[in-house]
């Protein structure tokens, strides 16, 4: 085991040190855990919306989107979404008579990860809404509020309360899910860590930073949401019986 100078000097953020690539790693995964659960709460909140209203073929599609990407390993599921979502668009452009398109590895991986979140989302608000008392749906829709409308500014307030905790744990999940992105080669904190580990022998160390990382992420995380939640249940009745 290092001691902790050479510790610390491996783990600068300049040139020999290699902290800089692991900060670098770490944005990028962050860039892509934003892209991928923004993406997965518009997949979600539709598609919520779709399995409680929508008609029978929809209700079904959603029924087998939200089954099979649940079903099957997220590594499994982002080697197939990878290679076909690049292979596809390859072929388009190809017969649009374009050459090959270089994929960026952000926008791959975030409409991955988009994916796989959007099936996670959708069962999360949709239970909020579910959630929601239906008086309340019903006294705007008795004034004559627009879908949309009703919405924005009736259903979506009230459903945060109880959605907070279940999309709290899909973030998460999306930061966790960016290291399985190193199997196809992007620059997350995962795959710069293992090649600066492989480069200096040093596994414990930077892996062990690696954690301190993601242990900071999850931490900061949770007092956001904490807010968030906070926020979201003003007025309600607390657990002891009084308002907040």
């Amino acid at each position: 085991m290092l001691g902790l100078a050479q510790s610390a000097e491996l783990l600068s953020l300049s040139p020999p040190g290699w902290g800089g690539n692991l900060v670098r790693g770490l944005l990028n995964s962050l860039q892509i855990a934003f892209g991928a659960f923004g993406m997965g709460l518009v997949i979600g909140l539709f598609g919520a919306y779709g399995k409680l209203y929508g008609g029978p073929i929809l209700r079904d599609l959603l029924a087998v989107y939200t089954t099979v990407i649940r079903a099957v390993p997220e590594l499994v599921l982002i080697l197939i979404l990878y290679y076909l979502g690049s292979d596809l668009i390859n072929k388009v452009s190809e017969a649009m008579g374009y050459g090959r398109v270089e994929i960026s590895g952000v926008v791959a991986g975030i409409w991955v990860l988009g994916v796989v979140q959007g099936a996670y989302s959708i069962e999360v608000l949709r239970g909020a809404i579910q959630a929601v008392p239906p008086g309340q749906i019903e006294a705007a829709r008795a004034f004559g509020m627009p879908p949309l409308m009703l919405m924005r500014r009736v259903t979506i307030p009230a459903m945060m309360s109880f959605a907070t905790p279940g999309l709290a744990n899909l973030w998460l999940i999306a930061t966790k899910d960016t290291a399985l992105l190193a199997i196809v080669g992007f620059s997350e904190l995962t795959l710069e860590t293992r090649q600066a580990a492989a480069s200096t022998r040093a596994y414990f160390t930077f892996f062990l930073a690696a954690g301190v990382l993601y242990l900071i992420v999850t931490l900061f995380s949770q007092v956001i949401f904490g807010r968030i939640e906070r926020w979201a249940r003003r007025g309600q009745p607390s657990l002891r019986g009084g308002p907040r």
